[in-house]
């Protein structure tokens, strides 16, 4: 087999190196590659570059929007910065430029990330500690006695000297009939006289 000899690479236009923190404070595949990308494209003596939406989409298979999402979510970790840029055109109109990408130091990032890590858990703890408080303060209380509370006062008993000033109403009515010449027992509606039609279908002759 013949020994094929490959050129030599050059180390920094060659290669780029990445932090291996990268891999520990929870970024996705889309936040890892398009964060590489700008590794392998910056400036080493002022880690900036500016490519645009659609060239970093091209490189790694995204769309514009995918690659804007993400870019905004990589400067929101610490990870890089972004500012607007201005370029003038033929007509001499100034018209918006690509993004100016600028990497950050990892420390900022890896301490960005415990911070919000540590807030989780307060948060958490908090909630935890509510949750304890509710259920003491619902065993302390039990919801019958509130019950039983409301039940004693929603059923009055009868004043029975209240009652005594009227008397028993079924014994009122006979009398009153009396008194207008009626015996008890003698009130009857009157009848009604039926269609002819009604009559006849009833079997009432008269």
């Amino acid at each position: 087999m013949k020994f094929q000899q490959w050129p030599k690479r050059d180390p920094d236009k060659n290669y780029f190196k990445v932090p291996n923190e990268v891999f520990h404070i929870g970024l996705s595949y889309p936040e890892i590659s398009i964060y590489c990308y700008l590794l392998s494209i910056e400036d080493r003596e002022t880690y900036q570059c500016y490519p645009s939406y659609k060239t970093i989409g091209k490189a790694l298979g995204m769309s514009e929007n995918t690659v804007s999402k993400y870019v905004r979510s990589l400067e929101e970790k610490g990870l890089i910065r972004t500012e607007p840029t201005m370029v003038r055109s033929k007509d001499g109109r100034h018209l918006n430029g690509n993004l100016l990408y600028t990497i950050c130091p990892i420390q900022a990032a890896i301490e960005l990330f415990y911070e919000r890590q540590f807030q989780q858990l307060e948060e958490d703890a908090a909630r935890q500690r509510a949750a304890e408080r509710l259920a003491e303060s619902a065993r302390e209380s039990p919801q019958n006695a509130l019950c039983a509370h409301f039940g004693a006062e929603a059923t009055p008993s009868a004043d029975p000297e209240f009652e005594a000033q009227f008397g028993p109403l079924s014994g009122a009515i006979p009398r009153t009939k009396e008194k207008a010449g009626e015996s008890p027992g003698a009130f009857m509606a009157p009848r009604q006289s039926l269609p002819p039609a009604v009559r006849a279908v009833s079997g009432d002759g008269g």
